[in-house]
């Protein structure tokens, strides 16, 4: 019988890369997502989730469901015997969540802290969180490594982030357990220190970051703890060399404008993966040139995303 685990968010981006990878390792997976970010498709079943089950020649058990919704998850705890969860939903836009930080708070927050209290109560101890780079701030060095101080987050997004790494860690502790539809791209600042004053990041290719996911899935056999992994490719790329990466990729022009800095981004920041190759056995393998062409062959295949494309 294969081992089910739990998606939170599994319709989204990396979360449904994630479901994939799952099932071709040899889980099962269960997806929740209350579709705030995801396309409804028939039956009221996420378009991600049906295009999956018609690549994989399989069916998944999905649920409409909102982790504010404590009721409805102790059901689903009730129904299943989950080894673990894999937890990605959350709001997730950094300048949303300058504007409406309140909002960012309550939904991240207490829907982890549901998580977390549903998955005691059902004694489901393994958990891996998808967290994100903000937690590190504006970096004081480069790349980061795990030993990098968090906590100074430039943005209510990141601090939601560190802040439920806080209650993971607190919680441990206390369990004793170890493309075409855009005028042009806006470029929000010019002005960085950085190789061409354009913001760096270590953009990562999703099906590697969905294989570090699962990487973490397995260390948590070992029962390691609680333990944090950098997922990237350890080089930073600016917006600028982004662009003339899809430009060639597409052969087409990308037209941008150059927009003011947006509120709580930081200048460059982009990760020191080793520690992830050296105890997940994990490492990022497609370049910037693949994730581009991936990412151009996805957007003229489905040029409205899922709600008007075909599949592919």
């Amino acid at each position: 019988m294969a081992e089910k685990v739990l998606v939170t968010g599994g319709a989204g981006y990396i979360g449904s890369h994630c479901v994939v990878e799952l099932i071709e390792s040899g889980y099962k997976p269960v997806v929740v997502d209350n579709l705030s970010n995801a396309v409804k498709g028939e039956a009221d079943v996420p378009e991600s989730i049906q295009r999956i089950e018609k690549l994989l020649n399989t069916s998944i058990e999905f649920h409409d469901l909102d982790l504010l919704d404590k009721a409805g998850l102790e059901k689903l705890f009730k129904k299943h015997s989950f080894g673990a969860v894999m937890h990605f939903a959350g709001l997730k836009a950094v300048g949303e969540s300058v504007e409406q930080p309140l909002r960012y708070y309550r939904v991240n927050l207490t829907a982890t802290i549901n998580l977390l209290e549903v998955m005691q109560a059902h004694r489901v101890h393994n958990l891996v969180f998808s967290s994100s780079a903000t937690v590190y701030g504006d970096p004081q060095y480069l790349p980061i490594d795990e030993q990098h101080p968090v906590g100074g987050c430039t943005n209510p997004y990141g601090k939601t982030k560190y802040f439920i790494e806080e209650i993971i860690k607190d919680h441990c502790k206390a369990e004793k357990v170890a493309i075409g539809r855009r005028e042009c791209l806006s470029v929000f600042g010019n002005d960085y220190d950085t190789v061409d004053g354009t913001g760096v990041r270590d953009y990562i290719h999703v099906v590697d970051l969905a294989k570090g996911h699962i990487a973490a899935l397995r260390k948590l056999k070992e029962s390691c703890g609680c333990k944090t992994y950098n997922l990237g490719t350890g080089k930073g790329y600016s917006v600028f060399q982004m662009v003339t990466a899809v430009e060639k990729a597409s052969g087409r022009k990308v037209s941008y404008k150059v927009a003011p800095r947006r509120d709580g981004d930081v200048a460059s920041c982009y990760a020191d993966p080793r520690l992830a190759e050296t105890e997940l056995a994990w490492k990022a393998e497609f370049d910037l040139e693949r994730m581009c062409e991936d990412l151009w062959r996805w957007q003229s295949k489905n040029p409205t995303g899922f709600s008007n494309g075909t599949a592919s």
